[in-house]
């Protein structure tokens, strides 16, 4: 083999020979000999192949809604691991998938390589720059522990549990939101492993059309090994949840639309009506009911917060209040989201605004008297800064819209979670202005033409013409997948 090469004037590295794939036969079938004498050799993680003892824990993801059986699992290490298995999938004509928790899963990897990035959990902290290197398989609790002595904080999502990258590639909508933007807003630079194992340094002055489309586009164009993300001087936010009984969601809904067209960017909020299971975790008035869910984050002084905050605890008798001054190393319990891994249904669209009828129709099909079985409908208000282009353009797009609906239930034998998820999708059509955001989209809606809804006609055509750049063959196609021969108009 070959030692590593650098090409000094593009900044791209090679890990030895690539054949291209369009001069060779694709073949999905790779025996253990060619898998122990041409891949195993080259890595230093460890590589399974199905029927090996820990290729289903391996394989295993978060949303167990799709079931991971990849022909070749590769157990990454490091950089140096991800670009020999991309050589070997591409010599081969093998697509490639990358798995870290999994939160995202979309589609099967079935005949596939599936790399996984959890051993790459490197995390380093520059305070004077304000800016984190965050290795592939890191999450959002690592950064958010290892910045915080220093008083920043990254914008992270409403689950600490979710890994950086894909949730930062798909675009990041997070609990600081509409005081700063959107994760892929603030990224510096990304190394990405790109078809045949050319590992590329990307920024705005490097690859600037890939640093484009990787910061919106998913997973589409290569398999992302570190990035480079601004912190931000966040120590402390004002935040928690409010919660009211079920049967308040119509007089809850009211009022939350009401306030949230008052409220300064600092804040950022949602709504959810929740079914809590009957589980010991859960705090005991909040076990097995049916409750709204009011999540607050407010990132200014905490006697700011309780003024602004205040209509809403003066709707009614809640049955918890959890808002208050808080370390941001405790912003996971704003949203307190389940960390158990389940087969998850969701669905996600963009809304216009809430009016009123909006409002009443939200309650009516997800409200106490539906029997709705979705464990979780929530709005998610969005404007502030997520509605500004930052200051480096990026593919997340549908900045316009007011809301985010999203929907997401237990596919479990009789639950009928998709009846009522359609159910409420069609009634909300009248606020849907046609376009999904990639972190939101299930795998259900994860068809071509539900991902091209996650852009405007102008981002998607770039995207596909940066597809066909970089990986022409499709090798990853284990996503979101934007085609690189997407018919697309003018």
């Amino acid at each position: 083999m070959n030692a590593t090469t650098l090409n000094r004037t593009d900044r791209t590295f090679r890990a030895g020979p690539v054949s291209r794939i369009e001069q060779r036969k694709p073949t999905v079938s790779n025996g253990r000999d060619a898998v122990g004498t041409a891949l195993a050799p080259r890595l230093l993680g460890p590589v399974f192949l199905p029927g090996d003892e820990g290729y289903d824990a391996e394989r295993t993801a978060y949303n167990l809604a799709v079931e991971q059986r990849p022909a070749i699992l590769v157990g990454a290490s490091g950089a140096a691991d991800v670009m020999a298995a991309v050589a070997f999938a591409t010599e081969r004509g093998m697509p490639v998938g990358v798995l870290n928790t999994g939160h995202g899963a979309s589609v099967v990897a079935d005949d596939a390589m599936l790399i996984n990035t959890r051993r790459m959990q490197g995390v380093h902290v520059d305070p004077y720059r304000r800016i984190a290197r965050i290795e592939a398989g890191a999450r959002w609790q690592r950064v958010i522990h290892e910045a915080a002595p220093f008083g920043l904080a990254p914008l992270s999502g409403s689950s600490p549990g979710v890994g950086v990258v894909g949730y930062t590639l798909g675009g990041g909508l997070g609990p600081l939101g509409r005081a700063f933007g959107y994760a892929a807003d603030h990224v510096r630079t990304i190394d990405v492993v790109t078809a045949h194992g050319a590992l590329r340094q990307v920024s705005p002055g490097q690859y600037a059309d890939l640093f484009w489309a990787l910061r919106g586009g998913k997973g589409n164009f290569g398999v992302v090994t570190s990035m480079e993300i601004d912190l931000f001087p966040v120590a402390r936010i004002y935040g928690g949840g409010l919660y009211f009984r079920g049967s308040a969601a119509p007089a809850v809904l009211t009022a939350y639309r009401r306030w949230v067209k008052t409220v300064p960017d600092e804040m950022t909020s949602s709504v959810g009506l929740v079914r809590f299971p009957w589980h010991s975790d859960i705090p005991e008035q909040l076990r097995g009911r049916f409750v709204v869910h009011v999540r607050i984050a407010y990132h200014g002084s905490a006697a700011d917060g309780e003024a602004l905050v205040r209509p809403l605890r003066d709707v009614t008798l809640m049955l918890r209040d959890s808002v208050a001054d808080m370390p941001y190393t405790a912003v996971g319990a704003i949203h307190d989201d389940p960390i158990e891994a389940v087969p998850l249904y969701e669905r996600t669209a963009y809304l216009e605004d809430i009016d009123e009828d909006a409002a009443d129709a939200f309650a009516h099909l997800a409200g106490p008297d539906s029997n709705c079985p979705l464990r979780l409908v929530e709005l998610r208000q969005l404007g502030g800064a997520l509605g500004r282009q930052p200051e480096v353009p990026n593919a997340v797009g549908n900045r316009q819209a007011a809301f985010l609906l999203y929907l997401a239930g237990v596919s479990t034998p009789g639950a009928d979670v998709e009846r009522y998820a359609d159910a409420i999708m069609t009634r909300m059509a009248a606020w849907d202005t046609g376009a999904v955001s990639l972190n939101f989209l299930g795998a259900n809606e994860a068809s071509p033409e539900r991902v091209r809804a996650a852009y405007s006609g102008a981002d998607y055509r770039r995207l596909v013409a940066v597809k066909r750049a970089y990986d022409p063959e499709n090798v990853f196609r284990i996503n979101h997948n934007i085609p690189p021969d997407a018919v697309v108009g003018r």
